[in-house]
C-alpha cells in the first residue's frame, strides 16, 4: 500500500480547483462537438421523407450547398424501362452515388431544380437537382448550364 500526504496551501488549492475546472470544460466541450458532428452526418445520410421544399432544401444543405429558397424548376419524368447508351453515364453518377435508379425503371418521378448560389469556382448557372419518388430522394446532381457545361454528384467538389 502507498500513502503520499501533502500539506494543503490555498496555492495548492486553488490549483487542483482550475485543473478540475479546465478538465470538466475541456470534456464538456469536446463532447458537444462531437454530438454536433454525428447530428450533421446523420443529416447528409437521410433520403426517406422528403415531403416539403424546406426538406429538400435541407437535404441539400447537408452537402453543404446554399441554393434559392423556391425550385427553378419541377419536372415530371417516367424512369424509361429500359436504359439506352445515353443513360450510362448519369447511372454511373447516381450508383457512385449510392443511388439505384434501375430499381425505379418505368416509375414517374419528380426532378426539382435549384440555383446553387456557393459554387466553389464562384460560377454562376449552376443548378442542384434532385430526383424524388414517393418522398424519397432517388438520385441527385449539380450542373452547369453554362458554355462549358458539366455535371457531378451531391458532394461539394
Amino acid at each position: 500500500m502507498f500513502i503520499w500526504t501533502t500539506r494543503l496551501t490555498r496555492k495548492k488549492a486553488a490549483a487542483a480547483v482550475l485543473a478540475a475546472a479546465l478538465t470538466c470544460g475541456a470534456v464538456f466541450s469536446v463532447s458537444g462537438l462531437l454530438r454536433s458532428r454525428s447530428t450533421a452526418a446523420s443529416a447528409s445520410v437521410s433520403a426517406k421523407g422528403v415531403k416539403s421544399n424546406e426538406d429538400r432544401i435541407a437535404y441539400l444543405a447537408s452537402y453543404g450547398w446554399e441554393v434559392s429558397s423556391q425550385p427553378i424548376s419541377v419536372e415530371e419524368l417516367v424512369i424509361p424501362k429500359e436504359f439506352d447508351d445515353t443513360y450510362t453515364q448519369y447511372l454511373e453518377l447516381q450508383t457512385a452515388q449510392g443511388f439505384d435508379l434501375a430499381a425505379y425503371q418505368g416509375k414517374r418521378v419528380k426532378r426539382y431544380s435549384y440555383t446553387v448560389y456557393n459554387y466553389p469556382t464562384g460560377e454562376s448557372g449552376i443548378q442542384a437537382g434532385l430526383l424524388l419518388y414517393r418522398n424519397n430522394v432517388i438520385g441527385g446532381d449539380i450542373l452547369s448550364t453554362g458554355l462549358n457545361g458539366f455535371i457531378h454528384g451531391l458532394a461539394m467538389p
